[in-house]
C-alpha cells in the first residue's frame, strides 16, 4: 500500500531503478517547517551492454539529496544511493548514467523544469 502511494509522487522512472530504503520526516529548526525524505538505494542492475558475469558490485557511491516536488507544503527531499560496479579483471569502475538533477541545480530535472515554465528561478528554491 505505501509503496504505492509513493509512486503517484516520484519521478515516473525511479521505482524502475532504485528500491525505496526509508521515508522519514524531520523539523527543520532554521525554516520551522517540517520535511519529507525520501530514502532510495539504486537497484543491483547493470547498465545495458554490460555483463553481470564480469562485473560485481561494490557498494553505494556517496549519497546525494535533491530537492523534489512538495507535498502538502512541505519540502521533498529524495535521498539517493547510487550504486558502482567493478570489473573483476581490470578493476574498473562503473556507474549508471542518469539525468535526474537538473545542471546547476539540486532540483529534480522535473521540478526544474516546472519552475522555469512558471517563471519562478529554481535557484531560490536550492537550500
Amino acid at each position: 500500500m505505501e509503496l504505492t502511494i509513493l509512486q503517484e509522487f516520484l519521478p515516473a522512472f525511479i521505482l524502475d531503478y532504485f528500491e525505496v530504503k526509508e521515508f522519514y520526516k524531520l523539523g527543520n529548526v532554521s525554516t520551522k517547517q517540517d520535511e519529507y525524505f525520501l530514502c532510495l538505494d539504486e537497484r543491483n542492475l547493470l547498465p545495458s551492454g554490460y555483463l553481470n558475469i564480469n562485473y560485481e558490485s561494490k557498494g553505494f557511491l556517496p549519497s546525494s539529496k535533491v530537492q523534489d516536488f512538495p507535498i502538502r507544503g512541505k519540502a521533498v527531499y529524495l535521498v539517493i544511493r547510487r550504486r558502482r560496479w567493478r570489473h573483476k579483471q581490470t578493476h574498473k569502475e562503473i556507474t549508471r548514467d542518469y539525468t535526474l538533477v537538473a545542471e546547476g541545480s539540486r532540483l529534480t530535472q522535473e521540478l526544474s523544469d516546472f519552475l522555469k515554465g512558471t517563471g519562478r528561478d529554481p535557484r531560490r528554491y536550492d537550500k
